[in-house]
């Protein structure tokens, strides 16, 4: 807890928005580019990039900066601090080889999922995923499953602030039409998703609850679209998704 100003150390703060400007879509960022995310003028993003760069967290080719491998000690210490992940990851090796599909744990971080543990079957997305990987939480299935948990009022606040920026053709981006799948998650506790993230995939997904009743994470399984509907996936995997659920709810705490 910050209780006065000089608890706040501005340089540290700016230096993370700078770390957070990279991601998947922007692996290589000029100082204009960081200075235009960060909104920071192009002195202060140099000065965060190059100190980056000499900590060892940041290579520079002369007019690019990537993130280095280090940067990954940052998030994984927290993952792995998280019980939840060393607890759900037998479930899911189990899963993926019941199902034959990859299977996926993930929790909420403000507008994106975070995954926290992965069993893949086989590639069905462009992007790896791996544990630390973020994908939007209003265009998932495990993203709409842990904003239907939230109060209606949170929900919508998150999806208002959300890039809401179509990734496919099937993508929904008004708010009300995503609010709406959100009040037929909370019925029939599951989320179906057809090609919004990316053509070619389906997933469905669950919420995991605690043993006091709360939703702590989602879980899911995503599909390549061979199948007729996408509530074919409902009969091919939910009953399984369940088990899974059922179990767990058992011993996560």
């Amino acid at each position: 807890m910050v209780n006065k100003s000089t608890d706040f150390i501005a340089s540290f703060a700016k230096g993370l928005r700078v770390i957070e400007c990279f991601g998947a879509e922007m692996p290589r960022l000029s100082i204009a580019e960081v200075a235009q995310a960060t909104g920071f003028d192009r002195a202060t993003a140099r000065r965060c990039l190059l100190t980056l760069h000499t900590a060892g967290y940041a290579d520079y080719d002369g007019k690019f900066f990537t993130l280095t491998p280090r940067v990954l000690r940052l998030g994984m210490g927290a993952l792995a601090s998280q019980p939840l992940a060393q607890i759900v990851q037998p479930w899911l090796d189990q899963l993926t080889e019941k199902i034959g599909q990859s299977c996926s744990v993930s929790i909420l971080d403000q507008t994106e999922i975070v995954y926290l543990a992965r069993a893949a079957q086989r590639r069905v997305m462009s992007i790896g995923l791996m544990p630390g990987s973020r994908l939007p939480a209003h265009c998932t299935s495990m993203g709409r499953v842990l904003l239907a948990a939230l109060p209606e009022t949170t929900a919508r606040g998150v999806i208002e602030a959300s890039d809401l920026t179509p990734r496919t053709a099937y993508s929904l981006t008004d708010p009300a039409e995503i609010m709406a799948k959100l009040a037929q998650i909370r019925r029939d506790g599951f989320a179906l998703i057809d090609q919004e993230v990316e053509i070619g995939l389906r997933s469905i997904a669950v919420p995991l609850i605690s043993s006091q009743g709360q939703v702590v994470a989602a879980l899911n399984t995503g599909v390549a679209a061979v199948q007729d509907r996408v509530e074919n996936l409902v009969s091919l995997y939910l009953p399984a998704l369940i088990k899974v659920q059922a179990g767990l709810a058992r011993i996560v705490r």
